[in-house]
C-alpha cells in the first residue's frame, strides 16, 4: 500500500513534518481494503481526504522514510498554541523511577484552552514522598527530556489507571474525568 504523512487538505507533507497516516485510494483502492462505514457516509467522508484515507493517526516520517507514531489524532492536546503528543509525555515520564505506569490526556485552562494531565502510578518506593514536591520533579524531568511547553502542568498520582479487559489503558474514561460533557476547545 502507497502509505503517506499528508496534511488537512490530503496534500503529502516532506519528511519530519508531523501529520496524519494516510493510504492512498485513488485511482485504485488498495485490494480488501474496506469501502466505508456501515450506514454512516459521513463518517466515511470524514476519513477521505482527497486521494486518502486518513486511519486517525497522528506521525511524521523521517529523512529515511521510517514512520515515527506519534498518536491518535483525538488525543493530541492543543495547549497555547503548541500540538502535544500525549505518548512522548508518557515515554519520558516512565523514563523517571517513581513512575511505574502514566496515561497523558488534555485538561481543561482558561487561558491555554488545554493544558497536560498526567494520571500517575507511583513505584512503592515513592508513595510516601511529598505529592507537591514529587509534581515538581516529575514536571522538570519531562522539561528535560521533551521541550520545555510538552510537560504536565497538572499531575494526579492515582492507585491504578483505567483498562480494557486486555489491559490498554482507557483513556476516554480520563477525558471524560477532565472534560464532562463540555467539548474539548
Amino acid at each position: 500500500m502507497d502509505v503517506q504523512i499528508v496534511d488537512e487538505n490530503g496534500e503529502i507533507l516532506p519528511p519530519v513534518e508531523e501529520g496524519d497516516i494516510a493510504i492512498c485510494i485513488k485511482p485504485t483502492q488498495p485490494f480488501c481494503f474496506f469501502s466505508g462505514y456501515l450506514d454512516n457516509p459521513e463518517k466515511t467522508n470524514s476519513t477521505q481526504w482527497g486521494d486518502f484515507y486518513v486511519t486517525g493517526d497522528r506521525d511524521h516520517m523521517d529523512e529515511e522514510g521510517y514512520f515515527w507514531f506519534l498518536g491518535r489524532a483525538d488525543d493530541v492536546i492543543g495547549s497555547a498554541g503548541y500540538r502535544i503528543c500525549p505518548f512522548k509525555v508518557e515515554s519520558a515520564l516512565m523514563e523517571h523511577p517513581a513512575v511505574v505506569e502514566s496515561a497523558v490526556v488534555s485538561s481543561p485552562d482558561p487561558i491555554r484552552g488545554e493544558v497536560v494531565k498526567a494520571y500517575v502510578v507511583l513505584a512503592p518506593a515513592f508513595t510516601s514522598r511529598d505529592p507537591a514536591e514529587l509534581t515538581r520533579e516529575l514536571q522538570e524531568h519531562v522539561k528535560q527530556l521533551t521541550a520545555p511547553y510538552k510537560y504536565p502542568r497538572k499531575i494526579e498520582f492515582v492507585q491504578e489507571l483505567p483498562k480494557t479487559i486486555s489491559g490498554k489503558i482507557r483513556r476516554n474514561k480520563l477525558r471524560i474525568k477532565e472534560w464532562g460533557n463540555q467539548p474539548r476547545t
